[in-house]
């Protein structure tokens, strides 16, 4: 088993579609008091909107399309991400679809927290494990990478 340390001042990756940005913004707004003890990342206009709403600052990577998605995948896998707030569109078909497709992906690979809609992040943000440290359990894929070699 192994275990990944979590601080409590937690990594908070953001990211919204185009048509959840407007949601991001009023939920982190109305949340601003347990999102800015944290370190947060967003992808493109939606960290300059973060920025903004929240008078913090907020690491902006590049736009999802651009390849943001895949920078915060990235930083996922490295462990330098512990927590996505992702408000995604399912109503609308995305040019960048496998990119969040693989972005979803490694977030149940390396047991991250994931909310996808204002209920889901409001239960996680509200959770008493967010302003605390906390052992993540990996899942063992030493099995898989030596079938690989």
């Amino acid at each position: 088993m192994h275990i990944r340390q979590l601080a409590a001042r937690k990594r908070i990756a953001l990211v919204a579609h185009d048509h959840k940005k407007v949601d991001l913004i009023q939920w982190a707004s109305q949340n601003k008091a347990l999102l800015t003890p944290h370190e947060l990342y967003a992808t493109g206009t939606t960290g300059k909107l973060l920025e903004v709403a929240l008078d913090t600052p907020v690491t902006r990577l590049l736009s999802g399309p651009l390849g943001g998605d895949q920078q915060i995948g990235a930083m996922i896998a490295e462990g330098r991400i512990d927590v996505l707030i992702f408000f995604w569109d399912p109503m609308s078909a995305q040019p960048h679809d496998p990119d969040i497709k693989a972005l979803l992906r490694l977030v149940v690979v390396w047991n991250i927290p994931i909310a996808c809609d204002r209920a889901s992040a409001d239960f996680l943000m509200t959770s008493p494990l967010m302003s605390q440290p906390y052992e993540s359990i990996l899942p063992d894929y030493d099995a898989y990478l030596q079938r690989k070699v």
